[in-house]
């Protein structure tokens, strides 16, 4: 059977509803960033910072001293960045160690890591390696094993699994040519053809795909009258007659990763491949990235700590005007906010982690903060460090090593890192689904009042219910503990915290006012205001970010752990992130967003054109998107298993 040659045609409506129709409705579990934005600050679902179990502990521990040896003698970074590639000796190696089952339970062959040590994992070999920390985060995060772990049946467990732990890399296919974050209007096809599906179409950006030995790919099931149909998921072997794996693409950074652009051409995957029910693919892929996207957070935390390391040892080395530059002030502040900084992202990384492994609570919200604000934050780190470093952060580190100087890497570092604003969600996409989720109890009892589709008899219904919601929750947010002086005293040790805490549960209840007060003033208009969105999201990141550092420096000393160091960076990092909030609560308010509309429409129309006379366009030619129809590939096979 063949698929059809078209590709979906949807309204910016039915979009929405394919996207709704795949989030997880029921809120079953407490969600400490989802009261946040509710303006109620649920500070006893993080404190005290929840704890791994010794044995968690003591398996992790020994996995990460033999993984940091294997960093320090068999991975060579610069080798990575000048060949862009990982040598296939280093991933036969992270084979043999079980780095590739780390999230795997042991009873499949994996090492049965947590998610705090899977990431501490990662944190480690990122630092080695950036590109071999993306092929292990995105065989084990995204790739075959998360989704089997949630959705797959006990067979599909024991035939894959058991692969994926020791010899199988994996990739996740959903990205396509013409389709990104809007998967209403995926084209890859998998039609029903007796016991099999036949899947057609193109894949872009398939992380490991060229050396994928095995895939986890979504396609649209045609519905029919024994079909449900719509976007699934399926396990398809990547030695299966018509695949093909027609470019390995090259980027600014990252430039080791495995990532290309893979065809279908009649590919027969069989039913039992097929990973839930049909129509079920989207839903899947949003509930692994729930945690998947906990991976990230790891390769930022490990750019921080290493901009902090080089920071202080150049700064210390390198006099300008009688002293280290360390100590002029111009300097010092950049290394005040990647120490602070640092510690914040660990924070954060380490205690979603830790509630994700408890499972006590609902961590959606928490796992996107968590990716959005690292990659922001990790992003402007690195950038400092450049900064820090003058000329020779933007000289490569091999022309560094050509002239006798230390080969340090950080313009690579740059570029590695500019991705994580981009995938597994760019920001402001992230902004769009963090604010979905945050409106969720607005939208569950005042929805029907915004939708231009529902009868009079249900906006009615729904104001009823609207007016009972409101009258119980506004009178909550005018007073809390955040204006009693005494309130989480708790955390005054040296350096005193509380003020932090107790502006969190002020501001919580301010951001809930103002999304209250913007709903009301835009009622279904309030979807197009992104940028307004957006600002509210970084708030609640901020006001997360500062409640995981207050609880994070609170727990490091009541285990004697440098706990008058982690109080002072706590301290700082607040005192900072208190600054950005404040601008961001006056920007909602006070901005340009009208009136950068405007000019939005007279670029698109033309009318500055004129603006643009005086260069000349190095681009090359070609379409502004390839052409994915389906059919054979006219191009040579670059997959590349590694056995």
């Amino acid at each position: 059977m063949s698929a059809p040659t078209t590709k979906p045609t949807v309204t910016e409506r039915e979009a929405r509803q394919v996207a709704e129709a795949a989030r997880e409705q029921d809120w079953r579990k407490p969600s400490f960033a989802k009261e946040l934005f509710l303006g109620r600050f649920r500070l006893d679902l993080i404190h005290p910072h929840p704890l791994p179990a010794d044995e968690d502990v003591q398996r992790g521990e020994e996995f990460l001293a033999k993984l940091r040896d294997f960093c320090e003698t068999r991975i060579d970074s610069a080798r990575i960045e000048r060949e862009a590639r990982i040598p296939d000796e280093v991933i036969d190696g992270l084979k043999e160690l079980g780095a590739l089952g780390m999230k795997i339970d042991t009873k499949y062959g994996g090492l049965g890591l947590t998610q705090v040590y899977y990431n501490k994992a990662l944190t480690l070999v990122g630092s080695a390696s950036p590109a071999v920390g993306v092929l292990l985060s995105a065989h084990q995060s995204i790739g075959v094993p998360q989704p089997l772990k949630l959705f797959g049946t006990q067979e599909q467990k024991d035939t894959f699994l058991p692969r994926c732990a020791r010899t199988d890399i994996s990739a996740f296919l959903l990205t396509e040519p013409d389709v990104g974050s809007d998967p209403a209007r995926l084209a890859t096809t998998a039609v029903p053809d007796g016991g099999d599906y036949v899947l057609d179409g193109v894949k872009l950006w398939t992380t490991n795909g060229v050396v994928a030995d095995l895939l986890v790919v979504m396609a649209r099931v045609p519905k029919s009258e024994d079909h449900k149909g719509g976007i699934t998921a399926f396990i398809v072997e990547t030695n299966s007659p018509g695949i093909t794996v027609e470019n390995r693409n090259a980027f600014m950074g990252l430039r080791g990763i495995e990532n290309g652009v893979t065809r279908f051409h009649q590919v027969r995957v069989p039913a039992a491949n097929r990973v839930g029910p049909e129509g079920a693919g989207l839903k899947i892929a949003l509930t692994t990235l729930n945690t998947g996207r906990l991976s990230l957070p790891a390769s930022c935390v490990a750019a921080g700590k290493w901009s902090l390391k080089i920071a202080r040892e150049w700064s210390a080395a390198r006099e300008q005007w009688g002293k280290p530059i360390a100590r002029h002030e111009a300097v010092g502040s950049k290394i005040s906010f990647i120490a602070a900084t640092t510690f914040a992202l660990e924070a954060v990384s380490e205690l979603s982690s830790q509630m994700a492994d408890e499972n006590r609570n609902d961590i959606r919200i928490e796992g996107a903060l968590a990716k959005l604000y690292a990659s922001e934050m990790g992003w402007l780190m690195a950038d400092e460090l450049v900064q820090i470093r003058g000329g020779r952060g933007f000289e490569t580190a091999e022309s560094l090593a050509a002239r006798g100087e230390r080969a340090v890497p950080a313009e690579q570092m740059l570029r590695d890192l500019r991705i994580n604003r981009i995938f597994e969600g760019s920001t402001e996409i992230m902004h769009l689904l963090i604010a979905r989720e945050a409106v969720d109890a607005h939208l569950s009892v005042a929805g029907d009042l915004i939708d231009p589709e529902k009868s009079l008899s249900d906006k009615a219904k729904a104001g009823a219910n609207a007016g009972v919601f409101y009258a119980k929750w506004l009178p909550k947010l005018v007073a809390g503990p955040g204006q009693l002086p005494s309130s989480y005293s708790e955390f005054k040790h040296g350096a005193d915290l509380s003020p932090h805490l107790r502006y969190v549960e002020r501001h919580a209840r301010k951001l809930a006012r103002s999304t209250f007060y913007a709903m009301s003033r835009w009622q279904g208009r309030m979807e197009t205001k992104q940028v307004f969105l957006g600002r509210i999201v970084d708030i609640g990141a901020e006001l997360f970010a500062m409640s995981a550092a207050c609880v994070r420096a609170e727990h490091l000393r009541s285990r004697g752990d440098h706990g008058r160091e982690a109080y002072q960076l706590a301290d700082v990092f607040c005192r900072q992130a208190r600054i950005r909030v404040e601008e961001l609560f006056q920007r909602l308010w006070s901005n340009t967003d009208d009136l950068d509309g405007r000019v939005v429409k007279g670029v698109l129309g033309g009318a500055y054109e004129w603006l643009e006379q005086g260069i000349v366009d190095p681009s090359g030619e070609g379409p502004w998107i390839a052409d994915a129809a389906p059919g054979p590939s006219r191009r040579e096979n670059v997959h590349r298993p590694i056995r």
